[in-house]
């Protein structure tokens, strides 16, 4: 068995789309009417079809799950995230832990928790 795939919900697709792709450089593979596969396995649902699927409201900014990305030269990624054309609402700016690694905490724009990190042990 293999993890293929992690979804995330979101308000508008379009949006979301164009921040996963101007910040993280993912495209898309494969857009199915409200679902949408994205390169690193991401898949984008719109949030409408989750609700109905579960018969639940969908919780943002929940903290109980987080998008990780590792970036070697996290302090560019940094400044393309304090220009993007969103206000980005931050957990943490960057930061180095006691082990050395830096990483920058935020959400995207329908309070998906992300984390950006230096690799470890690179």
């Amino acid at each position: 068995m293999r993890l293929r795939n992690v979804l995330i919900t979101v308000n508008d697709m379009e949006r979301s789309i164009r921040f996963y792709k101007d910040l993280f450089g993912l495209d898309v593979i494969l857009d199915q009417d409200g679902n949408v596969i994205m390169t690193e396995g991401l898949v984008l649902q719109d949030v409408k079809i989750w609700k109905e699927f579960l018969h639940e409201e969908v919780i943002p900014y929940n903290n109980a799950v987080e998008l990780y990305f590792e970036e070697k030269n996290i302090e560019k990624f940094v400044e393309k995230l304090e220009q993007y054309e969103e206000p980005i609402r931050y957990v943490n700016h960057l930061m180095e832990h006691s082990w050395g690694q830096k990483v920058v905490r935020f959400y995207d724009p329908d309070g998906n928790l992300i984390e950006v990190g230096t690799p470890m042990g690179a």
